[in-house]
């Protein structure tokens, strides 16, 4: 294993500090905790938005945290759950009275830590409602999930839930506008190399030299097939046939795409995939209004990608477009 780390121990303390050190003038660690908040949280009469889960996936979730986006990320050790009592840090930081959204990913200890910890602060008074994002067409269930995974497509769903509580929404209102989101997004990916967890050090799997994996998750759960690496044309038909198989985007739809690297892929592959994955959009009757292209959710160094598309109406394109200043996400 090589890594520039110190303690394979302390990675995500260690990262936390670092981040703190490079963005103090927009992130704040909350005492005693793997919670990093926004400088000034919290806002008073805004709903605060707050998610997280396993570390090593950066830039999620911490990167999101900032103005017209996440209020507070909760950093759990590397691909494990943050435990109850730090996501009921994370709320108490970012309750400004006007409620408190859990945007979570549908993995069995995130749904049930966080679920654990509104129920805590419901006891001490708070308002807290949730979103669970199962946005992985690949399997229904898998090694993590009870129901399908929650991956890149989450990012979506931070962008549309923070933009709705920077306009002074309700919590209701909020929850509304994520769900609709978390309805309308669809994603896949594949991988070519496994991943390496620090306190590991090793992979947590084998692939070999000339096979991909299709469908497999950000922790290394198992895909759907194993077969000989094919070409990118080959790979983007596959991601993206399968998430339009999955019935929400039909002809006529407008979307936002997100070309997701997985940690060790160069963005030279990811835009080659993206320049069929449009071509298969248009020849579909489907047309793009915006695409990302980049790092968004990634599983340590594993080399892969995948594919989400969000279906778009009037309100949910005001939402995407609206300003962010979270340090993964600009606007």
């Amino acid at each position: 294993m090589k890594k520039i780390i110190n303690n394979p121990e302390a990675v995500v303390e260690d990262m936390i500090r670092g981040m703190v050190a490079a963005h103090e003038d927009q992130l704040k660690q909350v005492p005693d905790s793997t919670v990093l908040a926004r400088k000034q949280s919290p806002v008073q009469g805004k709903v605060g938005i707050v998610s997280g889960g396993g570390s090593g996936h950066e830039p999620a979730h911490a990167g999101y945290v900032g103005k017209g986006m996440l209020d507070a990320a909760v950093c759990g050790s590397v691909f494990t759950s943050p435990t109850p009592d730090q996501v009921l840090e994370a709320i108490k930081a970012v309750d400004g009275g006007a409620g408190v959204l859990l945007i979570i990913k549908n993995y069995t200890g995130d749904v049930m830590n966080f679920e654990m910890a509104a129920e805590l602060a419901e006891m001490e008074g708070l308002t807290v409602d949730k979103v669970v994002v199962n946005d992985d067409v690949a399997v229904k269930d898998s090694t993590y999930t009870t129901g399908r995974r929650g991956i890149a497509g989450t990012v979506f769903v931070h962008k549309i839930a923070g933009a709705k509580a920077e306009s002074g929404a309700s919590l209701a209102e909020v929850k509304a506008a994520a769900e609709k989101a978390v309805a309308n997004v669809r994603s896949m990916g594949m991988a070519l190399t496994p991943c390496t967890v620090p306190a590991a050090g090793k992979p947590g799997f084998v692939i070999g030299e000339n096979e991909m994996e299709i469908g497999l998750g950000i922790h290394g759960e198992p895909g759907i097939v194993r077969t000989d690496i094919r070409t990118a044309d080959e790979i983007a038909a596959e991601l993206t046939g399968r998430i339009l198989n999955d019935g929400v985007h039909q002809p006529g739809d407008e979307v936002t795409v997100m070309i997701n690297g997985l940690g060790s892929t160069p963005m030279m592959e990811l835009y080659i995939l993206n320049a069929k994955v449009n071509d298969i959009l248009r020849e579909k009757g489907i047309s793009v209004y915006k695409t990302l292209v980049g790092e968004y959710m990634t599983a340590i160094d594993m080399a892969g990608c995948s594919v989400s598309l969000l279906k778009l109406d009037s309100e949910l394109k005001e939402l995407l477009d609206a300003p962010s200043e979270a340090l993964a996400l600009r606007v």
